[in-house]
């Protein structure tokens, strides 16, 4: 059974005060039902930007090159049902207007077959790599795992048989609430293995637009003019694209880190 549309609409309503949910997740035993309710068993990587990654080193070929986006191919060429979302629930909620609302979520699994047909279309696995190409090209980053929040606001249950491909921009991003989670909630909305984020500081000018509203997680902050990046980065290569002195890099010392994140999420969601 379909949950009725009236939700939906409540949910796009309450989405401006989500960081007081967030918050609420800090709180004894209020954020323990709200972590059973609507974050239990998560397990969620952001996927960094293909464009702004260095691999130990240049490879002399580029098509040799294993790219984080292939963790999102790899589940849609297994999953035995598709199904695209019509809108972005974050960015309709948000009236975004920097990205396009009309590339939404991609779910995958059994559970996804009794998602509302009214809130999208099912897809065939060619269909659905496009879809994932257009978010790319539109400037979207890829998130990638078990949500249970959608699949309790979605009513498509079980949560181990759906996985979300989400196609996050960083002005209306729900996980934007990262900050403001309890440790152990947020600490289930991973980076890849194996990446990370440095700074060149003898390259920085202390500018500022890598700390101004760029992040997803606010994981980026001014410090004596220069930026310092926290251990709430997530690595999805943002400030690297927008770093105008090329002195922030995106490097993945780990060679296996697609083989490493296939590995977590299937362990938690099965999409065949």
């Amino acid at each position: 059974m379909v949950r009725p549309l009236w939700f939906t609409e409540l949910l796009k309503k309450l989405f401006p005060y989500r960081f007081v949910l967030a918050k609420l997740t800090r709180v004894p035993v209020i954020g323990r039902i709200l972590d059973n309710m609507l974050f239990k068993g998560d397990e969620i990587y952001y996927l960094p930007k293909a464009d702004v990654i260095e691999i130990n080193k240049k490879v002399e070929r580029p098509e040799d090159m294993v790219l984080p986006y292939q963790v999102a191919e790899y589940f849609v060429e297994r999953a035995s049902y598709i199904f695209a979302m019509n809108f972005c629930i974050c960015r309709l909620s948000s009236n975004c207007k920097n990205y396009p609302i009309n590339i939404g979520c991609l779910f995958l699994g059994e559970a996804a077959k009794q998602i509302d047909p009214r809130f999208g279309r099912p897809l065939t696995k060619r269909e659905a790599l496009e879809h994932l190409r257009k978010a790319r090209e539109a400037g979207l980053v890829h998130l990638i795992g078990r949500d249970k929040i959608d699949s309790v606001w979605l009513d498509a249950k079980p949560p181990s048989k759906l996985l979300t491909i989400c196609n996050c921009c960083p002005c209306c991003c729900l996980w934007k609430i990262i900050p403001h989670l309890s440790t152990k909630i947020a600490a289930r909305i991973k980076k890849m293995p194996g990446v990370n984020v440095k700074i060149d500081y003898s390259k920085c000018v202390g500018c500022g637009i890598c700390a101004d509203g760029i992040c997803f997680v606010n994981a980026i902050h001014m410090i004596n003019g220069k930026p310092v990046i926290t251990d709430d980065c997530r690595g999805c290569g943002r400030c690297v694209e927008v770093c105008p002195q090329g002195a922030i890099k995106i490097i993945i010392e780990n060679r296996n880190f697609l083989d490493e994140t296939i590995k977590r999420i299937s362990s938690v969601v099965d999409v065949t």
